[in-house]
């Protein structure tokens, strides 16, 4: 009979993996993450040089709202870590590859 165990493996939770690494996984995941609201707020924000300048154009105003509303969900995001081994990892490979890349379109946004 095949085991039908759904419970997660043995080795995958939080309190088996190094210091180091769950450091790790947290600064590159809130670098990327913060990272990544730098860039929605340069891209959303209008062309104008104020914020009041959104209602002149509807395009300005739905880019402005769309925004704000991806900005609020990655600030949620920030605060929720990962819930176990697997989920340190991935932020650790995701954080290396992902920080250079947002860091290059937070550049070229500005």
């Amino acid at each position: 009979m095949p085991n039908l165990d759904t419970s997660p493996e043995k080795g995958s939770s939080t309190s088996d993996i190094s210091a180091g690494l769950r450091l790790t996984a947290i600064v590159l995941r809130t670098a990327f993450i913060c990272l990544v609201i730098m860039v929605t707020l340069c891209v959303s924000l209008p062309q104008n040089e104020t914020v009041w300048t959104a209602y002149d154009t509807p395009g300005d105003l739905v880019r402005f709202c769309l925004g704000i509303g991806v900005c609020l969900w990655l600030s949620f995001q920030l605060f929720r870590g990962p819930d176990d081994a697997h989920g340190y990892y991935t932020w650790v490979y995701l954080g290396l590859a992902g920080v250079p890349f947002a860091l290059i379109c937070l550049y070229t946004a500005w």
